[in-house]
């Protein structure tokens, strides 16, 4: 009697069990289902593309540790305060973002809402300057002008202002001091024609400061193409010399000082050869070439959101008409499809150039 009495229990709370042992089956093929379907089968998928799929694994695995608790043959006391614990750790979590991981994290999701910036953007970060190439949870990766890879964490992004060149362009300026024997009525026409030699738009001079020695003039325009920014830069400074010293004007530090005997009329200006050095390439194609291509897989991936929701506007016209107009969408549906297969590759070889940059 006792035995029997004994395996009815024991039966019973197997039957008890029942409902958490699936629901621990069921959740645990629904989230080795989703990983595999999310972030396994793409290997090759950025930082960018990445964190939604890992926010929606992390999503899925709290809504797991809930139906678990739910489904366990506990009290509805036990269960209140389970659950009560679990938000406690979250609210936890969340409350010590003063912490290096976390705190990254947090600021890695401001960073996605505010969108000041996106790769292939010019950036300046106190004393970093470069362009962007991946944006994470956790950190930032910039190009520098040295061809460097630096990561910056999320949390350096968020508490230091962060100097972002605009896409639609910028104003690229040089500085230099000329002494007071040079009129700035003279000095102003030809630094304008300096920026203007090389392309800027709408140049303008400004008198910047008053030396005891020097004037500090400054030089500048408006660059359309931003992408040729390290280059402009220096040929601004490279017409500025060029311009002014054709025009018999000296550019000298106020602490000049030459000992050698000179005639009176003896200019400080050197010797102009029949041919002027110009650059022969341009070096940003090399410096930021991880750069270039992650702001070329940016904009596709754009228009490739563009042309897939065109694809099913094209696909609900088609089932909805007949005859002569049915087969016009139909051609324009398989040109569109033609489209993002040709979108979709030239896709894939970005992402491979920048695998192999890494």
């Amino acid at each position: 009697m006792e035995h029997e009495t004994v395996s009815a229990e024991a039966i019973s709370v197997l039957q008890s069990l029942i409902p958490s042992a699936l629901v621990l089956l069921l959740g645990g093929a629904v989230l080795m289902l989703a990983h595999w379907f999310l972030i396994h089968r793409q290997p090759d998928l950025g930082p960018e593309a990445r964190l939604p799929r890992q926010l929606i694994m992390l999503a899925l695995s709290v809504l797991m540790l809930i139906a678990l608790i739910l489904a366990y043959p506990f009290t509805d006391n036990t269960r209140a305060q389970l659950i009560g614990l679990l938000g406690i750790v979250l609210t936890g979590v969340i409350g010590l973002s003063s912490t290096t991981f976390v705190s990254n994290a947090m600021a890695g999701f401001m960073l996605r809402a505010v969108g000041s910036f996106r790769p292939g953007d010019f950036i300046r970060v106190g004393d970093n300057v470069g362009r962007v190439t991946e944006r994470g949870l956790f950190h930032t990766e910039i190009q520098t002008e040295d061809r460097d890879l630096v990561t910056l964490p999320n949390i350096h992004m968020v508490t230091n202002p962060v100097a972002v060149v605009r896409a639609s362009g910028t104003i690229v300026s040089a500085s230099l001091s000329l002494g007071y024997d040079a009129d700035h009525a003279t000095v102003e026409p030809l630094l304008k024609k300096a920026a203007e030699t090389i392309g800027l738009v709408e140049p303008f001079v400004q008198v910047q400061e008053l030396g005891d020695f020097a004037v500090t003039y400054r030089a500048a325009g408006f660059l359309g193409e931003v992408k040729h920014l390290l280059t402009v830069r220096s040929e601004l400074r490279r017409s500025i010399l060029d311009t002014l010293h054709g025009a018999g004007i000296e550019i000298v530090s106020p602490s000049f000082m030459n000992q050698r005997p000179l005639a009176a009329d003896r200019l400080i200006i050197p010797r102009v050869s029949g041919r002027r050095s110009r650059m022969d390439s341009n070096p940003a194609d090399q410096v930021f070439d991880k750069a270039e291509v992650a702001a070329e897989l940016e904009s596709l991936r754009a228009q490739q959101a563009a042309l897939k929701e065109n694809i099913a506007q094209l696909e609900q016209r088609v089932a909805g008409a007949d005859g002569a107009v049915r087969a016009a969408l139909e051609a324009d549906l398989a040109g569109s499809q033609r489209d993002a297969e040709r979108l979709q590759a030239r896709i894939e070889a970005r992402e491979a150039e920048i695998r192999q940059s890494d």
